[in-house]
């Protein structure tokens, strides 16, 4: 019997000359030789207890390293009664709700998570989640770019850089256009975003916090596009909401990001869950579904789907997005977190991280060869420059179990030596007095 391929020679071909490579082996290529065809030792006909073993022994392999790095993902606490929830075998395999009459958990779940996601944004309404938050993002570009069918789009430089690296793939196959917003002293150029705005743009994306942790103020953004009646789009770390202004306050069309910091663990890259928040006017234009509570023919409350674009199934060349599943599993992850925290939590977890990452800034800002860049509010990122050895600084860290800094001169070549630290609830003055100790000898 042969294997199931759904690829003829001629569809391989085609795809390859689309993606610009000329064979399968090419689309590899960023992967180094010395990991390529390597012999994995993977144990055939064992034993479960030998499986174990053996699994064992490769995560005593791993690492433990203390986090001193965010850049939109962060290591906050998650506490231990979600997985004990989440792991019970009716939500483990939870999927997409086809049929709601028999999908009455799943569609509770999902519409208490839409329900946190509202009171957080501020929005009239929120879908059922979205894959993480870099497309989220481009989802709500292409939502801005059908509601005004105009095919450009104003994107802030202060965005996180892997988010921008999404929003340009997915414009390029769209043929929507990017123009860029200057940043000056790490804050959105509001001047330049003036000078620029028009008609010929569906709206703006920006980011607050943004990629350099700076608490942004979009005071009179709105005003300037209800001139040429476009968007408003901005991306958040929703945990930071709970103490900070809502989207909704600052007269967002769309509200997006990543909800990982919801306790979800970094899972050394995922998976994670984007959240996608707009106003009632909009909401047919938003991707996936909604899930509503009404009463059955008996008078009980009953879940249900109440908005699913149909076209994203049956007319896919016309639809904004052909979205048409969520991150069910950890929906209801983030459900519980928020469940279990509650207001009062949600806001001392955030706080203890402000307080963190601000005592981690004046301690190394008070070190020689270690100055401060943007004289800027922030809140679990900051920006600090270095006269040191940068490489040199996280190889000394990684010895004593510290996942260092993010170099920004990978991201802007301008930006040789700036250093991008962060801290959560859960560093402990001890360990970033260790942070500060190694940095000074370094």
């Amino acid at each position: 019997m042969f294997k199931y391929l759904p690829h003829t020679e001629e569809d391989i071909k085609a795809m390859l000359e689309v993606v610009g490579v000329n064979n399968i082996e090419d689309l590899f290529s960023e992967i180094p030789a010395e990991l390529m065809g390597q012999d994995l030792d993977v144990p055939f006909s064992h034993s479960e207890l030998e499986l174990q073993r053996r699994f064992q022994d490769l995560a005593d392999k791993n690492t433990t390293l203390i986090p001193f790095v965010g850049a939109g993902a962060y290591d906050h606490y998650t506490p231990s009664v979600i997985r004990h929830i989440i792991e019970r075998q009716e939500f483990l395999t939870a999927y997409t709700p086809y049929q709601p009459e028999i999908s009455q958990g799943t569609l509770q779940y999902i519409f208490e998570y839409q329900s946190h996601i509202c009171e957080l944004t501020g929005m009239d309404v929120s879908n059922a989640s979205m894959y993480d938050g870099a497309t989220s993002t481009a989802e709500a570009m292409f939502m801005a770019i059908g509601a005004k069918k105009r095919d450009k789009i104003l994107l802030s430089k202060t965005v996180n850089p892997n988010i921008i690296e999404v929003l340009k793939t997915y414009a390029r196959f769209r043929n929507i256009t990017i123009d860029y917003i200057d940043s000056i002293d790490g804050e959105t150029s509001i001047e330049d975003f003036k000078q620029k705005n028009s008609k010929e743009y569906a709206g703006i994306i920006v980011q607050s916090p943004n990629f350099y942790g700076i608490i942004e103020n979009y005071d009179g953004y709105r005003e300037v596009l209800d001139e040429t009646k476009s968007l408003f789009i901005m991306n958040s770390d929703i945990s930071t909401l709970s103490v900070l202004k809502t989207p909704r306050e600052y007269g967002v069309d769309i509200a997006i990001g990543d909800a990982q910091a919801l306790g979800i663990p970094l899972g050394y890259g995922g998976p994670y869950i984007g959240y996608l928040a707009t106003t009632k006017k909009l909401m047919r234009k938003m991707p996936g579904r909604i899930c509503g509570v009404t009463k059955d023919t008996e008078g009980k409350r009953a879940f249900v789907l109440t908005l699913q674009a149909r076209e994203q199934h049956i007319r896919r060349e016309k639809a904004n997005s052909n979205i048409c599943s969520n991150q069910s599993l950890l929906a209801l992850f983030v459900t519980v977190y928020l469940a279990v925290m509650g207001k009062k939590g949600l806001k001392e977890a955030q706080m203890n991280s402000f307080n963190a990452t601000h005592y981690l800034y004046e301690q190394v800002t008070s070190l020689e060869g270690f100055d401060v860049v943007f004289n800027k509010e922030f809140f679990k990122d900051c920006v600090i420059k270095t006269t040191k050895d940068v490489s040199k600084i996280n190889e000394l860290l990684f010895d004593k179990g510290i996942l260092g800094p993010l170099d920004l001169e990978l991201f802007d070549p301008t930006m040789k030596n700036y250093l991008l630290f962060s801290a959560t609830e859960k560093r402990t003055k001890k360990e970033i007095d260790l942070l500060v100790s190694v940095l000074e000898v370094a």
